[in-house]
């Protein structure tokens, strides 16, 4: 039977563009460019060498946003993916980490799946608590933050290293797991693997395939929310000290005067 792995995978603001918030205290998407989240990458990575050291494996990348997240999808499917499922609904705006968690949780076992992937983290979130909501959702045991990973005789093992120690981690499938940035690096897509991509499948789901009402999701339905934000102040002209014989002792009235010493 084939090994089927599912990847979540996340479309997110550029980190290098000008991100702020829209009108209602949610990430103002149309004003950044987007991608498919850094982390992301090394939890498809990982599903793809586990898929060819399988006798038989088929990789699912599954994402949750708006039209252009499939720009996501199709990365990760150029890096080697079987075909992609985008769900998006216009009432998933402002949804937060533990309506995502339902959303995917639906998506997955409608798909099917024996392993889910995650990365560590999303790059504009950050929260990290992804895994272990869809695990607690699916009913299946989580092994997170793996550093190495691997898949044999029906269980997934890996190695997940702490500040003072290092743990060997185990457990039966199905289960779903996430990778850190220490996993092996993210391969680049090839002109094939791109080329390919445009042929891949990618279904399309909304909160209506998932049997999901809409106050369950989207900014009513969330158990977090920004409730106040303040631009951050513009960037002033800094202090420049001119050395003239004189300069260690000005530096240090400088730091001592902002109490850095």
């Amino acid at each position: 039977m084939s090994l089927r792995i599912v990847v979540c995978v996340k479309y997110v603001p550029d980190a290098t563009g000008d991100r702020h918030f829209a009108e209602d205290l949610t990430t103002d998407r149309d004003a950044v460019d987007g991608l498919l989240s850094e982390l992301d990458e090394y939890a498809v990575e990982q599903a793809l060498q586990i898929a060819e050291n399988a006798d038989d494996a088929e990789v699912t990348v599954l994402t949750v946003g708006p039209e252009d997240a499939s720009d996501a999808l199709r990365k990760a499917l150029s890096m080697g993916a079987d075909k992609g499922v985008h769900v998006e609904d216009d009432d998933l705006h402002g949804t937060d980490a533990i309506g995502t968690s339902l959303v995917i949780a639906k998506a997955i076992e409608k798909t099917g799946y024996d392993l889910v992937i995650c990365g560590m983290a999303s790059t504009d979130g950050t929260m990290g608590v992804l895994p272990a909501l869809l695990a607690e959702r699916l009913g299946v045991p989580q092994v997170t933050l793996l550093s190495e990973v691997s898949v044999e005789d029906g269980k997934i093992t890996g190695r997940r290293d702490g500040d003072s120690a290092t743990e060997q981690l185990e457990a039966a499938l199905p289960a779903v797991a996430s990778v850190t940035d220490q996993s092996g690096e993210a391969r680049y897509p090839s002109f094939k693997g791109i080329m390919a991509a445009k042929k891949k499948p990618v279904e399309s789901l909304d909160l209506d395939d998932l049997d999901i009402e809409a106050e369950e999701v989207g900014l009513d339905g969330a158990w977090t929310k920004v409730e106040d934000a303040t631009a951050r102040p513009a960037r002033t002209a800094g202090t420049v000290v001119k050395d003239e014989g004189e300069g260690g002792k000005q530096l240090a009235e400088f730091l001592a005067g902002q109490k850095f010493i």
